[in-house]
């Protein structure tokens, strides 16, 4: 689970401000620490798939943010996956 510290942290390091939670960066960046949070929890229960799909629905749901800003801006795009280690 994410903290409200580090929630607030990151709001304030993608968003500019910390007012700033509805951009793209910023909710690409809480979804990826809430799934980075969840993964040692699925590799250890490996039957829990009722978890398992509300991960993959995060995951469906940061893909399809991430699709939305490379196709508007591929500079913000390309900044943000390197600054959060993505692949692509």
């Amino acid at each position: 689970m994410i903290t409200t510290a580090k929630a607030a942290e990151l709001v304030k390091k993608f968003g500019g401000s910390e007012k700033n939670t509805g951009s793209v960066e910023v909710q690409v960046a809480l979804l990826t620490e809430r799934i980075k949070n969840l993964t040692p929890h699925f590799e250890k229960n490996k039957k829990d798939h009722s978890g398992m799909r509300g991960l993959m629905k995060m995951i469906g749901q940061r893909r399809s943010l991430l699709k939305h800003l490379s196709a508007t801006d591929e500079a913000r795009y390309n900044k943000l996956i390197a600054e959060l280690g993505l692949r692509k």
